[in-house]
């Protein structure tokens, strides 16, 4: 993507899915339009909730419960077993544990210049790391 002249593109990383949501939607009722959160993973999970849930799917792997793995090689080799030994699994994993950022989610925001003092207020104030 390339930006306008006049644009400015914000990446801020969060702790938490509710916490980049509740700045994604501050944003744009401040009159940002171009705004997106992503999950990030190390792994480049993918969430199935149908795939994944222990209750009404059939989880394939421990990885796929735990790391929304569900990603069976069709030859038959399956990287489940390692990615499920991956300390984010454990729930002591660090923030500094191999993502970029250090943090699950991904805030990406292009505005004007006009706004992005009031951008950066936003994310900041929702814990978002610039």
């Amino acid at each position: 993507m390339k930006l306008a002249p006049g644009e400015h593109s914000i990446l801020a990383s969060f702790a938490t899915n509710r916490d980049a949501q509740t700045a994604a939607k501050e944003l744009i009722e401040s009159g940002i339009t171009e705004v997106q959160v992503d999950r990030v993973s190390a792994v480049g999970a993918n969430n199935n909730s149908v795939l994944n849930n222990l209750l009404s799917g059939k989880p394939g792997s421990l990885t796929g419960v735990t790391l929304y793995g569900g990603q069976d090689n069709p030859n038959g080799d399956n990287v489940g077993v390692l990615q499920a030994a991956d300390p984010s699994v454990s729930g002591m994993a660090t923030p500094e544990d191999g993502l970029a950022g250090g943090e699950g989610f991904l805030l990406t925001v292009v505005t004007r210049g006009q706004l992005l003092n009031q951008a950066l207020k936003i994310i900041e104030s929702h814990g978002g790391v610039v």
